[in-house]
């Protein structure tokens, strides 16, 4: 067989087996980040990644630039685990609920921030995959998001902001919070805001190699708070929340809503609008 012809056939094999590997992962990537993008332009959002840190961070922001506030929403995990016991590949979220959610929000200046691996540029996932599981509270993506907030403070000329975080995004706003002075109001929905108790309500590892939001309640306790449950919240249970506020001590049970009828993931846009309506206490 003619050798340029071999080495023809060879790459086409390898190209192949190369695509076949990747069916499952990068066109389900694309579709995820086509849907989402197309769902944030529709709402008026801008897409820019933010180099912050160790992370390449996906942002969808609205800022208007006589606003003195910024409303800033931190996604969930994500398609973090395939099943129980195996972790993703990808960790774009399936359903992006913070998304959904600042796609209600009224307010003038609006910022989404995906979590690290979430919506890779490049369609993989562009960091190490202990930042979807055991260490997905490290401190340098505290330290990332903290950048990432500067650099939108200095675009926007916006002097405080206003966190709020879906699921393990909670954990992430509380222990962010914690190490700034601008921060005027913490919102959470269906969040994680005790890790270790939640680990042991779905009997798995404990996250080695995460910051925990409690060793940081009392720095947050000055900060009005609202925090959301569904009352059909099987992987967030209400005493997270509950456990949460108990550590802060100067908070009472008045700042948790219960919200009739939604779950982890479902019943909470259609209701976003008004549910921003209630004050952080």
């Amino acid at each position: 067989m003619n050798t340029k012809v071999s080495y023809y056939i060879t790459a086409v094999l390898l190209v192949i087996i190369f695509l076949s590997g990747c069916a499952t992962t990068f066109p389900m990537f694309m579709d995820r980040q086509s849907r989402t993008d197309n769902i944030a332009v529709k709402s008026g959002f801008v897409k820019e990644y933010i180099r912050a840190g160790d992370f390449n961070l996906l942002s969808y922001q609205k800022i208007a630039k006589s606003s003195e506030i910024i409303h800033i929403y931190i996604e969930g995990d994500g398609n973090a685990w395939e099943t129980k016991h195996r972790l993703s590949d990808d960790p774009t979220p399936r359903q992006p609920v913070a998304l959904y959610l600042a796609c209600e929000d009224t307010f003038a200046s609006i910022v989404y921030i995906a979590r690290p691996g979430q919506y890779s540029s490049s369609g993989f996932a562009d960091c190490d995959s202990k930042y979807w599981s055991g260490s997905r509270f490290a401190s340098e993506i505290i330290v990332s998001f903290n950048r990432a907030i500067d650099i939108l403070k200095e675009k926007s000329n916006a002097k405080y902001i206003e966190l709020i975080g879906y699921s393990g995004g909670a954990a992430i706003v509380v222990l962010v919070a914690a190490r700034r002075s601008d921060v005027i109001a913490l919102r959470t929905v269906a969040g994680n805001l005790n890790p270790h108790m939640l680990s042991v309500y779905h009997h798995v590892s404990q996250l080695e190699g995460s910051l925990d939001p409690l060793d940081v309640v009392q720095e947050v306790a000055h900060i009005p708070q609202r925090h959301f449950v569904g009352s059909k919240d099987k992987i967030v249970p209400f005493a997270i929340a509950e456990s949460f506020v108990k550590m802060e001590q100067t908070k009472d049970y008045e700042c948790i809503t219960i919200v009739d009828d939604a779950s982890h993931n479902e019943g909470w846009q259609k209701r976003w609008q008004n549910l921003l309506l209630l004050q952080p206490l």
